[in-house]
């Protein structure tokens, strides 16, 4: 990998940064499936988006989003979005929509998406998050070095990432990534690349951006199975400041400890659970199939057999394989325990983060670790607070703990995230000190945190004119992009100014430049 500092097997599922994690994989027979990652990990800063207040949704919204959700819909498909709505433990308003739908809502206008409109609302999450970051943390944006954007459902060209790199004018030597079509586990995806590629590359700033986009994916068909993202998705977005620089330790919030990374692709059942697809009239929209919890739970199943040997202690461990035992060579065991042992992860971490999919993704997974509901709080508060923001809901939920003081000086912090595909991916990270910090995204006002001026600072110009409007000019001819014309100015352009000036002194260089030689006597010129 071309300088990467990893140590393990080819086909890794997890990685760690922890030589007795790897220990206890190795004698536990899976060693092939975890990499131990030399170079460390730090989260130095984290910033959840705060839409616009106008777009946030009002009480009054509320009876007029109702309309304008059902009004093509028949009685019985209006009475199920409704008992979704009740359900789905977001709340009835206080989240975010954008403009394309909120706006046209409130007038009953017709829902008529733009790419415009689009790539207006990436913007602000995308630039209005890193801005927040990088002022937050101190950072000057020419020391980014690496950035990483995910969004699941909107995917333009130029992608996201380029859109980043235009708009802060990050150097041409900037390492990007953008990643589409990954789901709501994006985020730690999209984390778990990061700190490959923070392995292979020394001394470097990462920012991961996570967000999704509404205003081009808001379903107006009338099939029940994709009716129900227009429940629970909402507008969202985080930024995260990542370094693996040994003197950024002192500053940092967090240690990442381990990845672990899940995918059932190969399953059927697993890859159909999730799919964007278009319904009986064409309209295109995501599917969730009624197998979803059972290829979650099948997901988290597998994904915590991995971490449970990473991080739950001995004592944990053994009753687990004890009761695994036990149940293979007794029925009559079987018969009185017949749940098998769950281990208890509160030994191993502090806190929570448990991707906000929906009501009935928390309750079963509290249900399935026996987790009480203070550990749940940051998970049910995001999701009726925020909705489901996709790849972001874990950074929300992370930002909440900061937020009301949870987060101390040696805690372990568990993010799981579960997306189409099937995934389900994990991440632990180790608190560095006591972290209390303020997030604009859970503190009530906004006077006191000078939002106002964060807003007034949204000049984002969005789209470029539609084509045909300003640029052009009437004398171009677009054939010539591939025509002789097109070829002569890529010469010229590429033979303007060669690159061995910006290493070599023009007076050195071929031909001497257009400077004058050092070793002119007559003052004249050299030839």
């Amino acid at each position: 990998r071309g300088g990467a500092v990893l140590e393990g097997g080819g086909g890794m599922s997890a990685t760690t940064h922890l030589r007795g994690a790897q220990l206890k994989a190795r004698l536990a027979g899976k060693s092939r499936g975890v990499d131990r990652a030399q170079r460390p990990v730090y989260l130095l800063g984290l910033h959840c988006y705060r839409p616009p207040e106008e777009w946030r949704i009002l009480e009054e919204d509320t009876p007029k989003l109702n309309k304008y959700f059902q009004q093509e819909l028949t009685p019985e498909a209006a009475a199920f979005v409704q008992k979704v709505a009740v359900n789905s433990g977001v709340a009835a308003h206080g989240q975010f929509f954008p403009p394309a739908v909120l706006d046209k809502a409130r007038t009953g206008e017709q829902y008529r998406p733009t790419m415009a409109l689009a790539r207006e609302e990436a913007e602000d999450a995308l630039f209005t998050s890193m801005t927040q970051l990088l002022e937050e943390t101190g950072v000057d944006v020419k020391q980014i070095g690496v950035v990483v954007v995910n969004c699941s459902l909107f995917n333009p060209t130029p992608s996201l990432s380029a859109m980043v790199v235009n708009h802060f004018k990050l150097p041409s030597d900037v390492i990007t990534y953008n990643l589409g079509g990954m789901g709501c586990s994006a985020g730690l995806l999209s984390l778990t690349l990061a700190q490959d590629v923070l392995q292979a590359h020394p001394n470097r700033l990462c920012v991961v951006l996570s967000m999704e986009n509404i205003t081009c994916n808001f379903y107006r068909g009338t099939e029940r199975s994709m009716l129900i993202p227009n429940v629970l998705f909402r507008v969202g977005a985080s930024a995260v400041l990542l370094s693996n620089r040994g003197r950024d330790r002192p500053r940092a919030k967090y240690e990442l400890l381990h990845t672990v990374r899940t995918h059932l692709g190969a399953d059927e059942e697993a890859y159909r659970c999730v799919f964007q697809q278009e319904d009986q009239d064409g309209v295109v929209g995501v599917r969730l199939d009624k197998k979803l919890m059972k290829v979650a739970g099948k997901a988290l199943k597998k994904n915590m057999e991995t971490l449970g040997l990473l991080c739950l202690p001995l004592s944990e461990q053994l009753r687990f394989l004890k009761d695994a035992k036990r149940r293979r060579k007794s029925a009559e065991y079987r018969e009185a325990h017949p749940e098998p042992y769950v281990p208890d992860f509160t030994q191993a971490f502090s806190h929570f983060c448990i991707h906000a999919g929906g009501r009935g993704v928390l309750d079963a997974v509290q249900e399935n670790l026996k987790l009480g509901d203070d550990r749940m709080q940051p998970s049910r508060e995001t999701l009726a607070n925020y909705g489901n923001t996709s790849s972001s809901s874990i950074w929300y939920e992370l930002a909440w703990s900061e937020h009301h003081g949870r987060v101390r000086r040696g805690d372990k912090v568990w993010q799981i995230a579960f997306g189409s595909g099937f995934k389900c991916n994990s991440a632990v990270w180790k608190a560095l000190r006591d972290v209390d910090t303020v997030h604009v995204a859970w503190s009530p006002g906004r006077a006191d945190l000078s939002l106002e001026a964060a807003m007034a600072r949204r000049t984002f110009k969005g789209s470029l004119p539609p084509a045909g409007e300003g640029n052009t000019r009437e004398d171009d001819d677009p054939g010539e992009i591939l025509g002789r014309a097109g070829t002569r100015i890529f010469s010229q352009t590429f033979t303007k100014r060669p690159w061995y000036h910006r290493i070599v002194p023009p007076a050195f260089a071929l031909g001497g430049g257009d400077s004058a030689s050092s070793g002119s006597t007559n003052g004249q010129k050299s030839p």
